[in-house]
């Protein structure tokens, strides 16, 4: 008698003890409307859950979960401009080299062919530099030329009744002076070529050794 009389008190107790147990994990698990919360980390590194994020961490790293608290997403922090750029350059280089990858292994069948085309172009770039270097002495000569004739006239001539420099011939000495300039410029340029062009090909012959290795693994 007294173990039934007692029972219907132990119903409801259990039954208290279901309701706070239930309002617990419904406390601790994120939860929405739409079954979605999300998860973000507060200036003080404490973890906050919600079916909203606040404004100030609208733009933090902040993961996305389920009605059973598993992440089903995640949101990546808003770059700034500049970090969007460099991330657009970084992949747009990525990509530039996995093209010229693909041009390596599909163009050359050895190093051998890489070095003879290497020395085509060397060779290209010799002959340009010895025709550029032979018109710079052509320069040179007619420059000492039309030095020579201008020490006949003022103000170059000490001499007394000296004639002023015919038009001419100073717009000889000049065009002269300016193109042989030009020509030392361009010489220097042809220089720096042959320097980048080795250190190109040596690059390619590197980066295909490496490909080669990957390969053949």
């Amino acid at each position: 008698m007294f173990a039934r009389a007692r029972r219907p008190r132990f119903r409801w107790l259990l039954a208290c003890a279901a309701l706070v147990c239930a309002g617990a994990c419904a406390a601790a698990a994120p939860s929405s409307k739409q079954g979605i919360a999300y998860r973000w980390v507060d200036e003080q590194g404490v973890v906050h859950y919600g079916d909203h994020i606040p404004p100030q961490y609208a733009s933090q790293d902040r993961a996305i979960l389920n009605s059973q608290g598993v992440e089903v997403g995640h949101l990546d922090a808003q770059k700034s401009q500049e970090q969007v750029a460099a991330v657009a350059r970084e992949r747009a280089t990525q990509m530039r080299q996995r093209q010229h990858d693909a041009f390596l292994i599909t163009t050359y069948t050895s190093v051998k062919d890489i070095e003879a085309l290497r020395d085509v172009r060397l060779g290209q770039l010799r002959g340009q530099r010895a025709a550029a270097e032979q018109y710079t002495d052509s320069l040179r000569v007619r420059l000492a030329t039309l030095q020579s004739r201008a020490l006949s006239f003022r103000p170059y001539s000490s001499r007394a009744d000296a004639r002023r420099m015919p038009d001419d011939l100073a717009e000889n000495l000049v065009r002269t002076v300016n193109e042989l300039n030009a020509q030392s410029r361009e010489l220097a340029v042809k220089t720096q070529e042959e320097t980048t062009l080795r250190a190109q090909f040596q690059a390619d012959i590197e980066r295909y050794r490496a490909l080669h290795t990957i390969h053949s693994q």
